[in-house]
């Protein structure tokens, strides 16, 4: 593939989270080589890049937003059939037991691949030449994979990721140095994970320079925070204010979440000492910058705004429930005398927004830099100042335009057609519903107290996609393929350099991948009903059409 087809910007995405693939004998969840049969099928119907969340390895709630590490790839996306101690026969024999599963089911499916991961690195033990290439890589990334292995063996013998709940002889970092020393196998057990971590890294480059030889992009995800129970922050707490949790403001959004509208989402995550990083030159930002663009051409910063400013909790998610219902000088009382508020400054004074620009100018810089010929696509929704879009344009970022919350006046959409290049139209992220769900929902809340929003809804849907509109609800019908073709054509037409649509579009299906401010159920748990190469003939027409209207809008 010439470099030039690959610098081509204008492109049409599919985001498709990994674990949502199938292929045979794939231990119930999508890996590699699943993604391998993804670029092929991308390639084949004109897909220029693959949207995925983030492939970090996570904690017990398997959210790809929550990870143990800031590097370490997570091992339940490694295929097996990849690793050559690893016998063939046997992945068929444990693959059994997921071929019907509907969902991810992640216990099983983690315990299948760990006991496969064990017994093919007890096989490499046992080989008298080991490979000079794992030696290599354990030198070359030894910065962050030996606090990683480190991390990853004492959860091992804790049972838990979190540390603030690990025995008192190794709740520290100091004294975890010290206790592993004393421990005899220790050693082995850290260089079993960082042989597991070779194998990770080397599918994933691997995939990468695949995926660049189809003209295929992969573009990946990059959360603005860190888990508060990962490596990094037990092992290099000097980079994080430990005593405030990030998240977002009260939003109207979350009706049934009484916390998230009276105080907001407090996600766990610790805030940034950017101080401490500045006077390091950022190597931390830049190490997990530089080891993201090994493995995808593009990547999205999932909340860029908290590069400028970050919603603050003065407690961890685990004390919400004190203060649900709390009127502000009691829930001061608690916290002597702090409240979630905007760090370092919310955006009430003209000194206030031009302190913020100038930290999101300063940090997104040093993160451009630290890309070099990776591209940048800044997730900017939610309570957007309004310095940030011109600035993120400024920079070359590529924001969000979700196609139905651009108003340019009351029941007018902007059109696509007056969108900059530079930004990234579709209709939905992972937590929203997918096309058809939207659409159906608002139809049916026509009948509803809420019927003002959902004309408001589909009036702009509708007016973006060319499609009948009007104050009569009658207008309104069911989703159906004149509406989704209708939406797709103005999408993929729009003058953005990506345009995506997420696979349960492509597929009208209504499944949720993620429902913000929930956990467990059926959260990241999402997967397709057959192989993409098997989907129902008349889906298979349908993937022919949505090449055809890639072509005519000039995204191929």
């Amino acid at each position: 593939m010439p470099d030039s087809a690959m610098k081509r910007l204008r492109r049409l995405g599919l985001l498709l989270p990994v674990f949502s693939l199938r292929r045979d004998h794939d231990l119930g969840i999508g890996d590699t080589l699943a993604l391998r049969q993804a670029v092929d099928w991308a390639a084949a119907h004109h897909v220029g890049f693959l949207q995925l969340l983030p492939i970090n390895e996570t904690g017990a709630d398997s959210s790809p937003y929550n990870a143990i590490s800031s590097v370490a790839l997570d091992p339940v996306l490694i295929a097996m059939e990849l690793i050559p101690e690893i016998d063939s026969a046997v992945i068929e024999s444990e693959s059994r037991a997921f071929q019907e599963s509907a969902l991810v089911d992640y216990p099983p499916t983690g315990a299948a691949k760990w006991r496969l991961l064990k017994r093919g690195y007890q096989i490499y033990q046992a080989t008298e030449k080991q490979d000079p290439e794992f030696d290599a890589f354990c030198q070359a990334e030894q910065d962050w994979l030996v606090p990683y292995t480190k991390y990853r063996w004492l959860m091992e013998q804790a049972g838990t990721e979190e540390w603030d709940l690990w025995p008192e002889a190794y709740n520290s970092a100091e004294k975890a140095e010290r206790w592993l020393a004393q421990q005899a196998g220790a050693e082995q057990g850290m260089r079993f994970y960082a042989w597991v971590q070779w194998h990770a890294f080397s599918q994933w480059r691997e995939l990468r320079e695949y995926a660049a030889e189809r003209d295929v992009k992969l573009m990946g995800d990059i959360p603005i925070g860190i888990s508060y129970s990962s490596a990094d922050v037990f092992f290099e707490p000097q980079w994080f204010d430990l005593s405030l949790s990030g998240g977002s403001p009260p939003e109207k959004v979350f009706k049934e979440d009484a916390f998230a509208c009276q105080w907001g989402q407090n996600w766990g995550v610790p805030i940034y000492n950017w101080k401490a990083l500045r006077k390091d030159n950022f190597s931390w930002w830049r190490r997990r910058i530089e080891k993201l663009t090994d493995v995808f051409h593009i990547f999205r910063i999932d909340h860029i705004l908290g590069f400028y400013r970050i919603f603050s909790f003065p407690w961890r998610p685990n004390r919400n429930a004190e203060f649900l219902g709390l009127s502000k000088p009691k829930a001061k009382k608690l916290t002597g005398g702090r409240l979630p508020k905007f760090h370092p400054f919310p955006d009430d004074t003209v000194a206030h927004k031009k302190s913020n620009l100038a930290a999101g100018d300063e940090y997104l810089k040093m993160v451009l830099e630290a890309a070099g010929d990776s591209e940048v696509v800044g997730e900017d929704l939610g309570c957007v100042p309004d310095y940030v879009r011109p600035h993120l344009a400024k920079l070359g970022i590529a924001g969000f335009k979700i196609c139905h919350w651009e108003e340019a006046a009351k029941g007018k959409a902007v059109p696509g057609s007056e969108y900059p290049e530079c930004s990234f139209a579709t209709y939905a992220t992972h937590d929203h519903e997918s096309i058809p769900a939207l659409w159906n929902t608002l139809v049916g809340m026509l009948d509803g107290p809420d019927r003002k929003g959902a004309l408001e809804g589909l009036t702009l849907l509708s007016d973006f996609a060319g499609l009948p509109k009007g104050k009569d609800a009658k207008v309104y019908g069911h989703y159906d393929p004149v509406i989704k073709w209708a939406l797709f054509e103005s999408l993929f037409q729009s003058r953005s350099n990506y345009a995506a649509i997420m696979i349960t579009d492509l597929i009208n299906s209504c499944k949720r991948i993620n429902i913000p401010g929930t956990v467990g159920g059926e959260n990241w748990r999402y997967r397709l009903p057959w192989e993409l190469a098997d989907m129902p003939e008349a889906l298979q027409v349908e993937c022919r059409r949505m090449s055809e209207l890639i072509h005519l809008s000039q995204r191929d």
